[in-house]
């Protein structure tokens, strides 16, 4: 389930619906982090350049805590490096 969030811009939107493909029926919250970092290294002037991800999902169980970024990184493409400068990762399973 996503989180409702006021005025989400197209990345942040583009993010959310990767995520709930790639991990069904996972909880998570993607929180743009930007407005923070205005005018830092990085911000490229969007809006939408620093994000923090918190994703719950079954799927994760048994797995470190870098197979589980790599998992996330690789749903969310060209997105992570390229479009989005900073996104922070917390990955669990449930119950964690």
């Amino acid at each position: 389930m996503v989180k409702p969030m006021s005025s989400k811009g197209p990345v942040q939107q583009e993010m959310e619906s990767l995520l709930a493909a790639a991990f069904p029926d996972a909880s998570f919250t993607v929180s743009n982090d930007s407005a923070k970092h205005h005018g830092h290294v990085g911000d490229d002037g969007s809006g939408e350049s620093h994000f923090s991800l918190s994703i719950e999902w079954a799927g994760f169980a048994g797995m470190n805590r870098v197979m589980r970024q790599r998992m996330v990184n690789k749903a969310l493409g060209d997105l992570p490096g390229q479009r989005v400068h900073a996104l922070a990762i917390r990955a669990t399973a449930p119950g964690e």
